[in-house]
């Protein structure tokens, strides 16, 4: 059945820029980590990640810079900066809240459920 769209909206910024906080990157490698750490649930194509990126970049969350691959080719990288470090910061907080509550709920159902 897929994740719904809108959870991945959600997830994306705090997704993107958790991923560039573990050090700068490109665009098939944030690609490759994003299917990766969902176990190939998440599948995003080139026309999802680069919107999000060059908003981030906009709006000072990201700074991209060029750069040559390993075989030659130009790429642009990726690097998190102050301001993207301290978005995620408040990303992460509201997560934490959103699966606490969850969490809190789905558990109470598991249990009405086993009584």
């Amino acid at each position: 059945m897929g994740i719904d769209k809108d959870l991945v909206a959600a997830l994306a910024t705090p997704l993107v820029l958790a991923i560039l906080a573990e050090g700068p990157s490109y665009g098939y490698a944030i690609l490759k980590r994003i299917r990766d750490l969902s176990d190939g649930e998440l599948e995003w194509s080139d026309g999802m990640l680069y919107p999000l990126l060059h908003r981030l970049e906009r709006s000072g969350q990201v700074q991209a810079d060029w750069g040559t691959s390993s075989t030659g080719r130009r790429r642009r990288n990726y690097e998190i900066t102050k301001a993207g470090r301290a978005m995620l910061a408040e990303h992460r907080r509201q997560w934490e809240t959103a699966t606490r509550t969850l969490g809190g709920m789905w558990g109470m159902t598991v249990s009405r459920t086993e009584a």
